[in-house]
């Protein structure tokens, strides 16, 4: 049986995500991996039609979590699952992070909700393959750490801010705090790296974060 790989790339924006994950994506194809390149929330035409509601339209944070659950189920059964089980290397610009962080903390949105959406949406029910009930979550999760302040002069006249980027330094403070907490909670799966450097030295945190990652995953198969 086919055993996938499945990481997420999690920051705020003009932290240097896209940059990097496609940077890896070229590193696995080179390496004869089959990779599969999305994001969230989107990654299926329903989920992208869930994620320009979510980005554009004012709502509150209760409807808000709903459609980006929604849209992240849709995503592992159309995406996610279906590639993991080929074998695929999954390379997901955010997943549930992000709402932890964006929603919990930027939000201050009850924690209590999300771990029960996150519960719902990322069973995995028992198999041959899986004896015990478990959550999808990435097996490595990369977070691009970097002052908010700073990503704000990153992004400062670079496009038309979305209802998210639109918010005040303030709210991307608690952002950050959310995924911080996050990485806390589940350090074995997180690999922070400085964002606030030359975009060389974060390619090479990134590259040596993975290298890592794939050497742990070899010696426990």
């Amino acid at each position: 049986m086919n055993h996938g790989m499945f990481i997420s790339f999690e920051g705020i924006d003009g932290a240097g995500k896209s940059t990097h994950i496609a940077g890896l994506a070229q590193l696995f194809e080179a390496r004869q991996h089959r990779v599969t390149l999305t994001r969230e929330p989107g990654g299926t035409p329903l989920a992208e039609k869930l994620r320009a509601l979510v980005l554009n339209d004012a709502m509150d944070p209760l409807t808000e979590a709903l459609l980006i659950f929604a849209a992240r189920r849709d995503h592992l059964q159309q995406v996610i699952e279906p590639a993991l089980a080929r074998g695929d290397v999954v390379l997901c610009d955010r997943f549930t992070d992000a709402t932890f962080a964006y929603q919990g903390g930027g939000r201050g949105f009850d924690l209590g909700v999300l771990s029960t959406l996150e519960q719902w949406v990322q069973h995995l029910p028992s198999s041959a393959a899986n004896p015990t009930d478990a959550l999808r979550q990435p097996d490595l999760t990369i977070w691009f750490d970097l002052p908010p302040a700073t990503a704000a002069i990153r992004l400062a006249g670079a496009r038309v801010p979305d209802r998210f980027e639109a918010q005040p330094v303030a709210f991307f403070e608690q952002v950050r705090a959310g995924y911080e907490r996050r990485c806390t909670q589940m350090p074995a799966r997180f690999a922070r790296i400085n964002a606030d450097q030359p975009r060389e030295a974060v390619w090479a945190d990134v590259e040596a974060a993975v290298q890592a990652f794939v050497q742990r995953r070899e010696l426990a198969a």
